[in-house]
Order: C-alpha cells, then sequence, then structure tokens
C-alpha cells in the first residue's frame, strides 16, 4: 500500500458525507461515497443511491469525465472487483486512467476483501487503504454485521424521564422527549431498514412507525410487530396509511391461522417461529430479518421488549434520551423482567457518548453481557 497523503483525510470526508446521502435505500448493500480530485480540485462526487444502481466509483467517474485521467479517487469502501448486480468498478477505475486510489475500509466479507485493492495495484495504480477507516466502519456497521454475521445491526432505544419511566400508569407517553429528540429518532429510522415494536405499543398508541423528517423526504422502514397471538388490528393506522414499506407481523407457530388469514387480507405479511419471552424467539427472528435482507434494525418497543431484547443479547447498540422531567412513580419502568439480583451482574455500557438534544440528555454506548452468574437471572 502507498503512503497517506496530507490533504487525504479531507477528500475522504468529503467521501463520507457523499455516502450519507444514501441512507435507508441501499441494504443490504452498504452505503458509499466517492470523490475523485486532479490538481487539489474536486472533479467529480457520487454515492451509491439504491439497490442494483451504479456504484459510487462509477458515479464520481463519470461526473468527472476525461478529468478522471490522472487523478485519485477517494472511495469510503473497498472497490468492488467482482460482477454481481453491477460490474466490477475496478475495471471502471482501470478504464478511466485513475492513478490513485485511496480506500477508508477493506471489504468486510472475508470471501472478498482485499481482492479490489489487490487487483488494482497489480495493474500498477497505487493504493492506500485505512483513510478514515473509524467513521467508514460506524457508516456501514449494519452492512458490517450482516456480512459477518447474517443478522442485522441492533438499536435498542428508549425515552424516559429522569426517575426511568418511560409512560404514566395509564400509559401516557406522548411526549415524554422533547422536539430535538424526536427528530433524532426520525433519522434514526430514515438509516435503519427495520424499526421493531411490540403489540402492546400498538395496542396503546396506535403509532405509524413512519420516517417523518423536517428537512426532506424520509425512507420508511419495515415495520416489525412482535404479536404472538396475531392480534394486531386490521384497522391498525400501519396498515391502513400510504407507505411503500410493509409490515411484517411475527407470531408464534401455535396462533390461529385464521388471524393470519384475515392480517394478511388487510396487507399484513406474517411470519411464525418458536416461542420465546418477548412472545417471539427474538435470536431466531434476527437470522430471519437477516434472510430477508434486512442489515439494521431500530427496536423502539415497550418495557418487556426492552428487557427480552437485552436478556437475549440482541442488542448492540443502546440510545436513551432522558428528559428533564420527573413522573415521581407509579409509571411504566423503562425495563419490565425479572432483572438481576446484584448490582455486579447488571448490564454495562462501553464506548459511552453524551449529547444534548435541546433540553433532553442522550446517552449511548454498546452493552456490555453481565458476567456468566448473572444471565440466568435477567
Amino acid at each position: 500500500m502507498s503512503v497517506q497523503h496530507p490533504r487525504d483525510e479531507f477528500y475522504m470526508r468529503l467521501a463520507l458525507e457523499s455516502a450519507e446521502e444514501g441512507a435507508g435505500r441501499t441494504a443490504p448493500n452498504p452505503m458509499v461515497g466517492a470523490v475523485v480530485v486532479r490538481e487539489h480540485r474536486v472533479v467529480g462526487r457520487g454515492f451509491h443511491a439504491r439497490l442494483g444502481g451504479a456504484h459510487a466509483e462509477v458515479q464520481a467517474i463519470d461526473a468527472a469525465g476525461i478529468n478522471a485521467r490522472g487523478a485519485t479517487l477517494y472511495v469510503t469502501l473497498e472497490p468492488c472487483n467482482h460482477f454481481g448486480r453491477t460490474p466490477p468498478c475496478t475495471a471502471k477505475i482501470l478504464e478511466a486512467g485513475i492513478a490513485r486510489v485511496v480506500v477508508a475500509m477493506e471489504d468486510p466479507n472475508p470471501r472478498v476483501a482485499g481482492g479490489g485493492n489487490a487487483h488494482l495495484q497489480s495493474r500498477g495504480l497505487a493504493v492506500t487503504c485505512g483513510v478514515c477507516r473509524g467513521e467508514a466502519e460506524e457508516l456501514n456497521q449494519g452492512f458490517i454485521k450482516h456480512v459477518r454475521s447474517g443478522r442485522p445491526y441492533v438499536v435498542l432505544k428508549w425515552a424516559a424521564t429522569l426517575d426511568g419511566f418511560i409512560a404514566t400508569g395509564s400509559g401516557d407517553s406522548r411526549w415524554v422527549s422533547g422536539p430535538a429528540a424526536r427528530q433524532r429518532v426520525h433519522r434514526l429510522r430514515h438509516r435503519s431498514d427495520a424499526v421493531l415494536v411490540g403489540i402492546g405499543t400498538v395496542r396503546a398508541d396506535n403509532p405509524r412507525l413512519t420516517t417523518r423528517l423536517e428537512d426532506r423526504t424520509g425512507a420508511d422502514p419495515l415495520r416489525v410487530i412482535l404479536d404472538s397471538h396475531l392480534s394486531l388490528p386490521t384497522d391498525a393506522r400501519m396498515l391502513t396509511q400510504d407507505s411503500p414499506a410493509a409490515t411484517l407481523v411475527v407470531g408464534d407457530r401455535g396462533a390461529d391461522p385464521r388471524r393470519r388469514a384475515r392480517l394478511e387480507a388487510a396487507g399484513a405479511q406474517v411470519v411464525v417461529g418458536p416461542r420465546g419471552p418477548a412472545g417471539v424467539d427474538l435470536p431466531w427472528l434476527m437470522g430471519h430479518l437477516g434472510e430477508l435482507g434486512v442489515t439494521s434494525l431500530l427496536i423502539e418497543g415497550g418495557s418487556r421488549v426492552a428487557a427480552a431484547s437485552l436478556a437475549a443479547g440482541i442488542v448492540d447498540r443502546l440510545m436513551l434520551f432522558y428528559a428533564p422531567k420527573i413522573l415521581g412513580g407509579g409509571g411504566v419502568p423503562i425495563c419490565r423482567g425479572p432483572g438481576v439480583e446484584r448490582m455486579a451482574d447488571c448490564w454495562r455500557l462501553r464506548d459511552v457518548r453524551q449529547s444534548r438534544l435541546g433540553d433532553d440528555l442522550l446517552v449511548e454506548g454498546s452493552p456490555v453481557r453481565p458476567p456468566a452468574a448473572g444471565i440466568d437471572k435477567v
């Protein structure tokens, strides 16, 4: 690999900005951005906009035209060197006369990792890899996990008062958090392939589970409903609203087949699987969603779904929105379940970040499983 140049990080961050434009629309493919630079001037930019569409490198090179010859290409993911839905990008790079390629991260697929970079080097191009690697990996956490495990990257989100309640005793939760926090959640939905809630949340709130952004049109995620008895009302808003995304109702195998037929007639997709603490076996469901091409999942369920998701070990990231409010008791807790008996067995967060959203505080981090002695008590 060739050495890194002083301006490489600057141009790679432009490519990462371009990659963000594909959020919510590329799964199961990654978000990828590319920038062509010649004589310290950006002459072409591109991003992967949708599944099956032109790759970022192709768009950037086409935008650069004749200025691509002798230029440097910055791309957030190693160029592909195989035929898939589109021809290999390495062929486009060589044909355009690109002189140098700067890559943020290798392809995470172990069957093809390094192949694109090695092919370009073998044809005489200078290749630098690893520029802004951390940012590139964070951008495509879902793609990376899906490629390596066949399962989606899972974010568990909740909004709570300072004393740990997500709703009042009557079930009222509108609104725990403020407008800025709620917009952040809609951006999370836009970036996620699917959003999951339990049937209790549907009965309490009748949510739309769509993406509503203030500054642009958002992509609606697949709506996944944990509903072991297939009792979702056919007049629920998520079944009657105008949305390009589907609603997937997940029941257990003992559910009444007549209810399944009723929901399918109302426009829902229905799948049944083994039973678990959340009504449905969550690890099994993660495998099923992975087979559907879901690379990222946002869990917005209630307290039982939150507790069951943690206990099942499926959560990769927690996003906790705390509002400067105190309920004073009698409400719905963040997690509802047996819990642990010792403080030493609590779940812990690593890579903790904190930020302000209006008056609300967002705390996020990756959960670490408790010691083996406490797992059975969760």
